[in-house]
């Protein structure tokens, strides 16, 4: 029993101190093209949304608010689906804390832009 005892403090110790996330974003290493629009050329077609999610359980589990944020602007330029002369403008990005009880927090992530196109 007190062998047990020592298992577990040693286990709960060990998940306690050790936290990690993993991402596999692909729009991490994407540069940004910036789109001056001072004439008008172009008109609003729609928007994009896009949402992420982390869940952590005594702190542990999730990624960081970094990789959470690329994570939300992936989905959202993919649901997207730009075609031809088309970009994404006025890129918002809200973070908002959910917590259940003073153990499980979830962090929601929710990205919207508009989707212009420009005249030909």
């Amino acid at each position: 029993m007190k062998k047990l005892l020592s298992v577990c403090a040693v286990t709960i110790a060990a998940m306690s101190l050790s936290s990690c996330g993993i991402t596999a974003n692909p729009a991490l290493g994407v540069s940004e093209t910036k789109v001056v629009l001072q004439q008008k050329n172009f008109h609003v077609v729609g928007q994009a949304y896009g949402q992420a999610r982390a869940v952590y359980i005594l702190g542990m589990g999730g990624i960081r608010k970094k990789a959470l944020r690329a994570n939300a602007i992936d989905e959202m330029s993919r649901n997207a689906r730009l075609t031809g002369s088309q970009a994404l403008v006025n890129t918002n990005v809200h973070i908002s804390n959910k917590f259940i009880t003073p153990f499980y927090r979830e962090l929601i992530c929710d990205a919207t832009a508009n989707v212009i196109e420009f005249d030909k």
